[in-house]
């Protein structure tokens, strides 16, 4: 009897593994590629330490977010039994129990952070504020119109600054470029307010208000931000290809030609949105659309060509 109590109890705790991995969404993991900023206009993506670190870096957000992720579900059970979808996660399915899921959490965020501290104090600190700025928008921020959206530009923000900090400790010269921060804060922006439109279009319709902040949304405003996003986006990113500190660093004009893969990828992005209905999910769409992989690999490409070139 005694050993089959422990087999059960075994097998519960494997279950729970597997469900908590699950709850970690490890499909939207491609949000923390941007650690890899850093290294690529540092244009130290070459060598290996900088790799190594930009690497580590990019899988402690990677967990952390995922612990984030657990912590917003447990916070949302109760919205997401209403949810087509979102009732089939392991927390509001019942795979996840709620105690085991905060437990677990709470540890992995721990680690993320003594990890994070390895690689540089400063480093630590974007990390912690990263932690402390998605559980305020897991419990407040996502609850109010439009500061909810700016709480998931600041925190790839942060991500944006995390991918210069982690290399700052072997190589102090490194600069965070404001063009960074502006490009990230207004795509980020752009592809929040997109979200938040198909949401409008998709769920409220159904009577399923899963998401507070979707009361103050109409889809007027929402049209009108995402056009203001995708113009501010696509301006500050033209200026820094022009910017005579850009082209100071690496030494040509050349990266103006880029602005074509970022004008296609964001456009076909809103294709999406407006006649796909696919924006509820903009990391699914990096992940199974083509026609936008065919452009993040044509700028990466064209990017890494002008620096070789420079080189």
């Amino acid at each position: 009897m005694a050993g089959d109590a422990g087999t059960k109890a075994q097998v519960g705790l494997l279950s729970a593994l597997l469900a908590f991995a699950e709850n970690l969404r490890p499909r939207q993991w491609t949000k923390n590629l941007i650690l890899f900023a850093g290294v690529m206009f540092s244009q130290t993506i070459g060598e290996g330490l900088f790799f190594a670190r930009a690497l580590a870096g990019c899988l402690i957000y990677c967990f952390a977010s995922g612990a984030i992720y657990v912590f917003n579900d447990v916070k949302d059970v109760a919205l997401d039994l209403q949810h087509p979808h979102k009732r089939l996660r392991p927390i509001p399915s019942g795979r996840l129990p709620v105690a085991q899921a905060v437990w677990m959490a709470s540890i992995l965020s721990l680690l993320c952070l003594v990890a994070a501290w390895l690689l540089g104090p400063t480093f630590a600190a974007v990390t912690l504020v990263f932690l402390l700025l998605n559980l305020s928008y897991s419990q407040w921020l996502k609850r109010f119109v439009i500061l909810d959206v700016t709480g998931i530009a600041l925190s790839f923000v942060l991500r944006a600054v995390a991918s210069v900090e982690v290399l700052r400790p072997v190589s102090p010269d490194i600069q965070l470029s404001k063009w960074l921060i502006l490009c990230t804060f207004f795509l980020s922006l752009f592809l929040g307010f997109a979200k938040r439109r198909s949401e409008l279009i998709k769920i409220k319709p159904a009577g399923n208000e899963t998401r507070p902040a979707l009361a103050g949304y109409t889809e007027p405003l929402l049209n009108l931000l995402i056009g203001i996003t995708f113009t501010m986006t696509l301006m500050v990113y033209t200026f820094y290809t022009v910017w005579p500190t850009t082209v100071a660093h690496f030494g040509t004009t050349n990266l103006v030609l880029t602005l074509p893969f970022v004008f296609y990828g964001m456009g076909r992005y809103l294709f999406l949105v407006y006649r796909g209905g696919r924006g509820g999910r903009p990391h699914e769409i990096l992940l199974d659309d083509w026609a936008i992989q065919l452009a993040v690999l044509g700028w990466v490409a064209v990017v890494f060509m002008i620096i070789d070139l420079r080189r």
